[in-house]
């Protein structure tokens, strides 16, 4: 005996599991008392990207590496691999940070789920002020502070990555090498973007005291006309996440 199925109510099944589970994903990411959501909501990534505003970087420079990062966003590439991870989704927070007193949130923990999703927070880049007026190169400073951003969000990867972009060396807040152990013990991963404009051996710098944990790398950019091209790869190497080969 044959089944037939009311493809018209299966869809409506569909959409309404849809919808439910959209507004499970808003409840979840609502924050209590302003404590974490006791239920965080899962997703492929949880990516902490950090914008260097330091001394070394002019408006114009800051300009190209949030025009980047938005067009990054936008890439038709970076949506498909998001789409494509196990659960469909990651987690996205951007960071403005120089000396080992200046980092700012300048965009809160945000859930991209398809292109809209991607394409809004692409349009909250492009639209992004420089937050924090000139200071020193802290990368020990901001990796502390994107661990905290990571243990405090409101989403619960199965990767977490910090993605710091630089054009110098740390030069206050203490040595990089003990923070960037303790950030491995907590399972995080710190991948590097090294802007060689000013230090043309910083990628070797970032890989012998910055990087760490599975898979992590470094990009190189040349110059600051080079940062969309490099940035797109890196988000599409840690959306993708590590391969076994």
């Amino acid at each position: 005996m044959r089944l037939r199925l009311d493809t018209t109510v299966t869809g409506r099944a569909r959409r309404l599991r849809h919808a439910v589970a959209a507004l499970a994903l808003v409840l979840c990411l609502v924050p209590e008392a302003g404590e974490r959501s006791q239920a965080a909501v899962p997703v492929d990534l949880t990516l902490v990207l950090a914008i260097d505003c330091s001394y070394s970087v002019d408006n114009r420079e800051f300009a190209l590496q949030i025009e980047g990062m938005a067009r990054a966003f936008r890439d038709p590439e970076i949506i498909e691999a998001i789409s494509e991870g196990p659960l469909g989704r990651i987690a996205v927070s951007v960071v403005q940070w120089s000396d080992s007193s200046h980092q700012s949130v300048a965009v809160p923990w945000t859930v991209i789920i398809g292109q809209d999703d991607a394409h809004g927070l692409a349009d909250r880049l492009a639209a992004l002020p420089r937050l924090l007026s000139d200071g020193g190169t802290s990368i020990t400073a901001v990796m502390r502070f994107g661990a905290r951003l990571l243990a405090e969000s409101p989403v619960a990867g199965h990767r977490q990555v910090i993605d710091i972009a630089a054009d110098g060396r740390n030069n206050n807040g203490g040595y990089p090498k003990p923070v960037r152990d303790d950030v491995a013990e907590r399972g995080i991963t710190v991948n590097g973007l090294a802007i060689l404009n000013e230090v043309p051996t910083l990628d070797w710098y970032f890989e012998q005291n910055v990087i760490v944990g599975p898979g992590s790398f470094v990009v190189v950019a040349n110059d600051y006309a080079a940062y969309a091209d490099a940035i797109r790869r890196k988000l599409l190497r840690e959306i993708i996440g590590p391969t076994i080969s």
